[in-house]
């Protein structure tokens, strides 16, 4: 596995989880989140525990992101 390919796979991972695109509601984020762990652990830049660790922590911000929705103000 090359190191300097997962750190750049990985960063691009955090700065979506940081800043999604403009526009991007919260479960777009999520999506494109769970599609670029996958994509990586395919193209073997992460393994298989560090792909479950991502979507757990993509999984967690989805939830705070849509708690609350539908319950008015």
């Amino acid at each position: 596995m090359n190191d300097i390919r997962k750190t750049q796979a990985l960063a691009t991972w955090e700065k979506l989880f940081s800043h999604p695109e403009i526009r991007m509601d919260a479960e777009e984020q999520y999506e494109a989140l769970l599609h670029l762990a996958d994509e990586f652990e395919d193209q073997g830049f992460i393994s298989s525990q560090e792909r479950g660790r991502l979507i757990e922590k993509a999984t967690a911000l989805y939830a705070r992101s849509i708690e609350g929705i539908g319950e008015g103000t």
